[in-house]
């Protein structure tokens, strides 16, 4: 089998990959690129996951392209809408001709001696670039979290995890219990309300729901009169506010949060079901468009339980409260398992990489790793406000390696920095997952800055050329 070479690899053709290709072809036009996509179907995320009510728990203003203006009316979008939305964009810029389906990368191997790259596909082919961008995303896509659940097995009913979700699961007028309050159980709950006979949540402790118009009028006024780009700074700023106080004021807004359920429910609202015992942002902040999560509560067609799952039955979940939760379905919305570099083996010069032993530089490189470009995108924002700064940024990097005629870069971290953990949010998939992330220090380039301002002034129009930063 012959080696396909090109100027630069993109891995992953979900949102990550089509704004890496967008800006390589538009800023970059002399480089050729492939994009090498693991399964079948553009998307990502949004084509591996097909659980009841997926969509997004960002608003679309923001998640959306810079350069491809969200235009629908919603700001909080369904699958297919945001699928459209994708597939609309690599039509419209030619990026769909440079992808490539059912190419899963094992292993990639960098040569200093001439700066390239050799990539080794699970079905056997080879390719050849100078230049890396990862936007394989965070997690696996083979199989989510799945703690062991002991005597689970005795259960007869249907056991799903969102990530596998089974394509024809009937669940009208049956009972069902989510075991899980992260976003994705707060999605499942009120779809699944529709038709279920009830839905019940299991959680081992509450977690902070929020509730924003799924339409916002705001921004969509904002939209007519002075253009779409207005409604995106509005959420941006908005956002950005919103996380600020919640850092610096954390015992207000912890009140402010669970009040507004107070107010959604009414005589529904049981605190102890509404109350973390963790600060806002500690973790995410789960979206609830239009309330819906609540308006499930109210219509007594889902309920919260939060207490520990201390057995199984032939019918059901066993609490250690002893009450006893009957079901016919058990749906484990358990989490994510986080895969770094899109579970790739990293070898530089022979050397296997060991991501922790690494320093993330701007949140968009890693120390050690020459021509490579990690798309990564903000735990407190949308993701794709990160990932349009990173290609930006990548660009501007190729563009002046290519005046100057070098053909390495590689962050290069110095001795004796300060570690801290890449990422300050106490979930649980994150904190299962930290020793296998690159670290990042108290100093900056070494310090993500989780603000989209600070990026968009960092990445954008600071010297590509400093001292982390050494060419070759």
């Amino acid at each position: 089998m012959s080696t396909q070479h090109f100027d630069a690899i993109i891995i992953g053709a979900g949102i990550s990959g089509i704004s890496a290709a967008y800006h390589l072809q538009k800023y970059n036009p002399s480089k050729t690129f492939r994009v090498l996509e693991q399964r079948q179907a553009l998307g990502g995320t949004w084509d591996l996951f097909n659980y009841p009510g997926i969509r997004s728990d960002s608003d679309m203003y923001t998640f959306g392209f810079s350069f491809r203006p969200w235009d629908d009316k919603s700001a909080i979008a369904e699958k297919s809408k945001i699928i459209d939305y994708l597939n609309a964009t690599v039509s419209e810029y030619d990026i769909d001709a440079h992808i490539q389906y059912s190419v899963e990368v094992s292993k990639a191997s960098w040569s200093s001696d001439n700066a390239t790259w050799s990539l080794t596909a699970k079905n056997g082919e080879q390719f050849t670039c100078h230049f890396i961008y990862m936007c394989a995303g965070y997690y696996d896509y083979a199989q989510g979290h799945a703690p062991e659940f002991v005597g689970i097995e005795d259960f007869k009913g249907e056991v799903v995890h969102p990530q596998a979700w089974p394509e024809n699961l009937d669940y009208a007028n049956k009972k069902v219990v989510v075991v899980g309050s992260g976003a994705t159980a707060i999605t499942l709950v009120p779809s699944m309300a529709k038709s279920a006979e009830h839905v019940t949540m299991v959680q081992r402790s509450p977690t902070y729901m929020g509730s924003k118009p799924a339409i916002d009028p705001i921004a969509n006024t904002l939209s007519k009169w002075l253009g779409r780009w207005a409604a995106r700074w509005w959420f941006i700023l908005t956002n950005m506010l919103i996380y600020w106080y919640c850092k610096t004021f954390p015992a207000r807004a912890k009140a402010k949060i669970i009040d507004d359920v107070k107010a959604s429910l009414g005589d529904k609202f049981d605190a102890k079901h509404f109350t973390p015992n963790y600060s806002p942002w500690d973790q995410r902040v789960c979206l609830c468009p239009d309330g819906d999560f609540f308006e499930s509560m109210k219509a007594d067609k889902a309920s919260i339980e939060t207490d520990q799952i201390s057995g199984f039955t032939d019918s059901g979940i066993t609490l250690a409260s002893g009450k006893h939760l009957d079901a016919d379905i058990i749906v484990t919305a358990t989490g994510l398992k986080i895969k770094f570099f899109g579970g790739i083996d990293f070898v530089i010069d022979d050397e296997p990489l060991v991501a922790s032993q690494q320093y993330a530089y701007k949140g968009m490189m890693i120390s050690g790793v020459p021509n490579t470009f990690l798309a990564v995108g903000y735990t407190n924002a949308s993701w794709t406000l990160k990932v349009d700064l990173t290609h930006r940024y990548a660009s501007r990097l190729l563009s002046y390696m290519d005046r100057r005629g070098y053909k390495q870069a590689r962050a290069t971290a110095q001795a004796g920095m300060q570690d801290i953990p890449l990422l300050d949010l106490s979930s649980g998939y994150i904190q299962r997952s930290l020793d296998m992330l690159p670290k990042q220090a108290q100093n900056k380039p070494w310090r993500l800055n989780q603000n989209f301002i600070l990026d968009n002034l960092a990445l954008r129009f600071t010297s590509v050329d400093d001292k982390e930063m050494v060419f070759k």
